[in-house]
């Protein structure tokens, strides 16, 4: 497959999208590793064990070894595979009460997740109470628009990681929903909130220029609102440039399948989102030889 014969359009169809040229190349790879397996969970809030059996929405899921054996199946079958999460880890249920997030961060650390981003709650036993979970956490949390520069938490969170699978550097970053009137003040301390577009496209023009292929950005700022003037994901989407795809999280938005939008310059993004509880786990296969991305939402039960 030549490079100018590649696929040019992102469509959804059946659950299968076509990824668009300037994301992948076919020989970014070696022949025997052409698939990046992309891995993704939100507002898990605290939730451990599964939902009863008798629960009217969700019986039997959301347990968290059941989404360890569904990850672990994922992994022995895939050579890349990433997981992450766009935050809300804790608030929900007496775990989080009895200790402060630790438990949260020992889990997701012996699931393996790869990197996350900071929703509202994690901010609900302040700055230091995070720093404290966040001991336990094995991996790093990406949050480009707060700047903890002032607090407990300077040099604590990176605006990005790049990580290296299969010859391609995929770069995440982090955007979290403004703290004002949403989370007391003495929860979040001297954090600076800055503007969520400005600093995803900064973010992403900076990814490209470092050589990443992939372009994550893990939002909190919610999936959708009636008010259209708020900042959403849709409306991130719209506003930027150099992003293949949106994880989201905070509205709890339960999506049957990614939505795709056209970005500032008319190039296509993926937006996805699983609920919460984790009563999901999010999926997105690359295949980087056939330019096809492939998406699916796994229930955890």
């Amino acid at each position: 497959m030549k490079r100018r014969n590649f696929i040019k359009n992102l469509a959804l169809s059946t659950g299968s999208l076509l990824i668009a040229d300037n994301l992948l190349a076919e020989t970014l790879l070696p022949p025997k590793s052409k698939k990046l397996v992309i891995l993704h969970t939100n507002d898990t809030h605290s939730n451990i064990d599964s939902f009863p059996s008798n629960h009217p929405k969700f019986p039997g899921m959301g347990d968290v070894a059941k989404r360890f054996t569904l990850i672990q199946k994922i992994r022995s079958e895939n050579e890349h595979v990433l997981l992450l999460d766009s935050g809300d880890i804790f608030q929900g249920t007496p775990y989080f009460n009895t200790f402060n997030g630790e438990l949260e961060m020992k889990l997701m650390s012996k699931l393996g997740y790869d990197a996350a981003t900071m929703g509202n709650h994690d901010f609900d036993i302040g700055l230091e109470g995070f720093m404290n979970a966040k001991k336990h956490a094995n991996f790093p949390f990406v949050c480009s628009n707060y700047n903890f520069s002032k607090t407990v938490l300077a040099n604590e969170t990176k605006l990005y990681h790049i990580f290296k699978k299969g010859g391609i550097k995929i770069g995440v970053f982090g955007i979290g929903v403004e703290l004002n009137g949403l989370v007391p003040k003495d929860k979040y301390g001297e954090t600076l909130y800055k503007d969520p577009i400005e600093t995803a496209n900064s973010m992403a023009q900076l990814l490209t220029d470092l050589g990443c292929k992939v372009i994550i950005c893990l939002s909190h700022l919610g999936y959708d609102y009636e008010d259209k003037a708020r900042i959403s994901d849709l409306v991130l989407a719209k506003e930027t440039a150099n992003i293949h795809l949106i994880l989201g999280g905070h509205t709890h938005t339960f999506l049957d399948k990614p939505t795709v939008l056209n970005n500032a310059n008319n190039q296509q993004v993926l937006i996805n989102q699983v609920g919460w509880a984790g009563v999901n786990l999010g999926r997105i296969d690359i295949d980087i030889d056939k330019g096809i991305l492939k998406s699916s939402t796994l229930e955890v039960k």
